[in-house]
Formats: structure tokens, sequence, C-alpha cells
């Protein structure tokens, strides 16, 4: 992988968070960091209604397809959907700790069953030349030492799976919503350091409590990416420099203003075929974090969003209530 293909920056897959309409928007911060679909399970994608599932416009791209399962057979399918349909990787979820995902015998709790893993990961390679990914946790319950992770990894990377993208918080598989998993359990990055260490040949991911720009650069001294989840959708703004600051692009940052703006024809395509305008402007609410107008941006957005036949005039109205940043010379 050269300097020019590298991903030193991801947005998280996240539930009912990091659907189409929000990658949309994040295209138009940041068009060079990695995104994720929300995590599909391999019977949805299968069974379910695959274009709603699954679709996806051109300028999300580069993104990745988060698949939930175990099943060799229906993962080899689902690597020849992901690559039919365009994605650029297929990443396998073992980090996802709720009830309902180890009911199905998969997430964070095959952590436990690296061989079962292994075997899910060569199916997919032998269906598709797409990479073939997987992101995990540190560990699960009390199989939680590094030596445990080591040999997850060492098992994994076996079948020539070189991604691995790191939660450095081990899951509880029982006790804890999927919520406090995200926050309960210490950070332990060291662990993902010395992980990177021990396997140099592999590109290795970090994720986990990641806020700011100032933490992406010290853990990029030690990992080969960082992956940043909810702090991207509190604050999406926090990637408006990442082209520039990361990958070297040249053209200017976009004010917050010019990126409401340029949602709008995406907003009136969608909204003319029936979509609910909430359904894409609910991803809009946090760009004005921080800033003078917010609480009146939200607000215009959340009383007149709702109602039948809205569209881009709500949100052209809500934009309205927001100053203008000052204009530098």
């Amino acid at each position: 992988m050269t300097n020019d293909q590298r991903q030193y920056l991801s947005v998280a897959p996240m539930m009912e968070r990091t659907d189409r309409h929000f990658r949309y928007f994040m295209r138009q911060i940041t068009k060079r960091s990695l995104l994720y679909t929300e995590m599909v399970t391999t019977a949805a994608i299968l069974h379910g209604d695959r274009e709603k599932l699954l679709g996806f416009s051109p300028e999300e791209k580069p993104l990745a397809l988060q698949v939930g399962g175990d099943n060799p057979n229906d993962l080899y399918t689902c690597a020849q959907i992901a690559e039919d349909m365009g994605y650029d990787e297929i990443n396998l979820n073992i980090g996802c700790p709720s009830s309902r995902v180890q009911n199905g015998n998969f997430g964070a709790c095959l952590m436990a069953q690296p061989e079962v893993v292994a075997k899910a990961v060569e199916a997919m390679q032998k269906a598709t030349d797409l990479p073939v990914t997987v992101k995990h946790r540190i560990g699960i319950d009390d199989r939680d030492s590094y030596e445990d992770m080591r040999e997850f990894v060492q098992v994994v990377s076996q079948t020539g799976c070189q991604r691995f993208s790191v939660h450095a918080r081990k899951a509880w598989l029982q006790g804890l919503s999927p919520k406090e998993n995200r926050d309960v359990p210490p950070l332990r990055y060291e662990d993902v350091y010395r992980l990177k260490q021990e396997f140099p040949n592999l590109f290795i991911e970090i994720n986990g409590g990641i806020k700011t720009l100032e933490q992406v650069r010290d853990h990029l001294q030690f990992v080969d990416s960082v992956m940043i989840g909810r702090a991207a959708y509190d604050n999406p703004y926090l990637f408006a420099t990442v082209d520039r600051d990361f990958y070297g692009e040249t053209g200017e940052v976009r004010d917050r203003h010019d990126i409401i703006e340029s949602m709008y024809p995406y907003i009136e395509y969608w909204t003319n075929r029936g979509w609910k305008l909430n359904a894409i402007a609910r991803h809009l609410l946090q760009l004005f974090s921080g800033q003078p107008g917010t609480k009146a941006w939200k607000r215009h957005i959340s009383e007149h969003g709702c109602r039948p036949g809205a569209g881009v005039e709500v949100i052209q109205g809500a934009l309205a209530k927001v100053p203008q940043p000052p204009v530098l010379v």
C-alpha cells in the first residue's frame, strides 16, 4: 500500500448512524477518509431488500461494507455481492457485544473462536479480490490478555488478512449494554501499539475514545491508521481539515454553510422520491456543534422537518438562522 493509497483515518461503522445519507454528508467534508456502512448481517444481505440495505451513491467511495456472520458459505456469497455492487472493501465484525449478535454466534463472541473467524475470512477471500478486513476488540470477558489478542490476530492473519481495526477496549458479553461496552471497560492503547510492533507487516488501525486530531497524530506514531466513531457523528466538522492535513490535498477547507448548501440537490433528490426529510436531516444536526446559532439550527429542523412534505426549504430556513463565518482577508 503506497502513501497515496493509505487510509490514515476512517469513520467507524455505527448502527443507526452510518447509513447512506450520513456517508454522503461526510463526503462533503472529507473525500479521502474511509467510510463504512452500518453492520449488515449475512441473513439480511441474502434475504432482505438489498438495494435498501446496501445501496450507495458513487460519491461515498472509498466505502467498506461491514458484515456480521459466521457461516463461511453465507459470507462467501456476501463477499461476491459486495464486489458486484462496487464496494472497496468487506469488513467482518468481530467487535459487537450485543445479545442479539451473540445469539447469532457472531460479533465479539467470535474472539474466542479464532479458527472460525479464519475460515470465514478464507471463504470471503476466495469469493472476491476485494480486501477482506477484520474489526475486533482487544478481548472479551476473562479472555482479555494481550496474549489472547495476539493469538487471535496470529491465527486470522495466516489466511492472508492484512488489515485489523482494533477497538482498544475489551467487551463484556454479559452485564454491560453495547453502549456501556463503548465507555466502561478501560482503554488499553498500548496493547494495540504492541500489536503493531509484533506484526509490522500488518496494517493495524486503532479505535476507541479518540475525539481530536491531536490524538490522531499521537496514535499515528505507533499504528497505521485511526478510526473515529461517535466523535465523527457528534462533531462531523472535526474532519474538515483532514484531507489537507493528513492526505496533502490542496483545496480550500469548506466552511459549514458551504457544506450544507452542497447538500441541497441531494436532499431534493431523495425527498422528491418519497424519503422523509428527517431521515437525512438528523445527520446534519451536529455540524454547527459549539457554534453560534446551533440551538436555532437544531430547533428549526426539529420543529419543521417532521411535517408532511417537508423538503430542502426547511434546511434553508434553518441555515438562515446561523451566522455566516467572517470572511478572512
